[in-house]
């Protein structure tokens, strides 16, 4: 029994870091391909219909073949009220995020990402009203600091770049705030949530890209002159996309959400690192310890969230309660061997009561006491009492 648990285990622990592995590679490759198709093809919102496309179009068949539930019907009212919302809000942050992809390089808009936790607990704050410990705000400021630092030293500086980096994270934020709600609310596959608000978001975004993108699009020579290498980059960005989707919607599935948090928070990293070395983007030491700086306070900040949450665990001390206690009376004591009790004070005579105070007495310091023994129908004041 004890082997059939460790191998489970064992076999748990192989498969998270083998997502893991998968999930930086792709992720990275992904954002790596991408800034290749932008300097390329300098047109965000195409990328971004394609990456929907292929959310829209690969999720049904490979869904069906895994085996994933379908979702049971949503009311009319709800789909109003938090589908659509989040749906939009995933086109205008994808659009957001590959406009800054396209201005600014790969390692700043990363860095400029790691501000996540700073959106989530001002939204949460807005939105539900909730508060944060100090811990949990004191961790944001070398998140705040090193954004900042990075941002005054990056050379590729790019003023648009900057602000669509944050708009896409605020974007990225809010849909794994409401994400949540619409899983719990409604028992949905994580998967077969990602394929509706890709469905959706397709359907929204297609006039807006017709209208903006599409008559520029088919006048590129990338497109006239059928460029393979542009077409088949894109086409390699959305399977990329849609691969990491899958993989980061499995990784959390598997994980606790703060093992996830130091996951993604590490992939940064990993994505930051592999854009630097393949794209060689110019950086000075102190722009990279500004992205150090930034990518440290994301894991204090995840580190602060779980130190509150274990403190949330423990129940709180007990003080000042009042416990009535009421003797036994009329049933059998077996500290005296079957004597039944017949005083008020539950001993059967006062010899025994003498007894058993000499035998057996009550620390003054006691944990349950405040040095008074226990009176005939009296109450006492208890000291702290810990429950974990």
């Amino acid at each position: 029994m004890h082997n059939k648990i460790q191998n489970a285990s064992t076999r748990h622990i192989l498969t998270v870091l083998l997502f893991c592995i998968a999930w930086y590679v792709i992720s990275s490759s992904n954002n790596v391909i991408g800034k290749m198709v932008l300097n390329e093809f300098p047109f965000p919102m195409t990328v971004t219909m394609v990456q929907l496309c292929s959310i829209a179009l690969y999720s049904g068949p490979f869904f069906n073949l895994w085996r994933i539930r379908k979702y049971q019907n949503i009311s009319r009212g709800y789909y109003w009220r938090l589908i659509i919302p989040l749906a939009l809000g995933k086109f205008l942050a994808s659009v957001t995020s590959h406009i800054s992809l396209w201005k600014v390089p790969v390692s700043y808009a990363h860095t400029v990402k790691a501000t996540m936790p700073l959106f989530t607990v001002i939204l949460t704050r807005l939105l539900f009203r909730e508060k944060q410990p100090t811990l949990v705000y004191l961790s944001l400021v070398p998140i705040i600091t090193g954004v900042a630092i990075a941002t005054l030293t990056e050379i590729s500086f790019d003023m648009v770049g900057l602000i669509s980096a944050l708009i896409s994270t605020m974007g990225f934020s809010l849909q794994n705030i409401f994400s949540k709600k619409v899983l719990k609310d409604t028992g949905m596959h994580h998967l077969r949530l990602l394929h509706l608000l890709g469905k959706l978001a397709l359907f929204m975004f297609l006039p807006i890209w017709v209208f903006v993108d599409s008559f520029k699009v088919i006048q590129h020579p990338a497109i006239t002159g059928f460029d393979y290498r542009v077409i088949a980059l894109l086409f390699t960005d959305g399977v990329l996309n849609w691969l990491q989707n899958v993989i980061a919607f499995n990784v959390l599935h598997l994980v606790t959400p703060l093992t996830y948090a130091v996951a993604s928070a590490s992939k940064r990293i990993f994505v930051i690192a592999v854009s630097l070395f393949i794209l060689g983007n110019p950086v000075t030491w102190l722009n990279c310890a500004g992205m150090t700086m930034a990518i440290f306070g994301v894991l204090c900040y995840n580190r602060a969230k779980q130190v509150t949450r274990a403190s949330e665990t423990i129940l709180p001390l007990t003080q000042n309660h009042r416990i009535k206690y009421e003797p036994l009376k009329g049933n059998l004591d077996p500290y005296y061997q079957g004597a039944m009790t017949s005083n008020p004070n539950g001993f059967a005579s006062k010899r025994a009561e003498k007894q058993y105070t000499n035998l057996n007495p009550v620390p003054t310091n006691s944990l349950l006491s405040n040095g008074n023994v226990f009176p005939n129908g009296s109450t006492m004041t208890t000291t702290r009492l810990l429950f974990v």
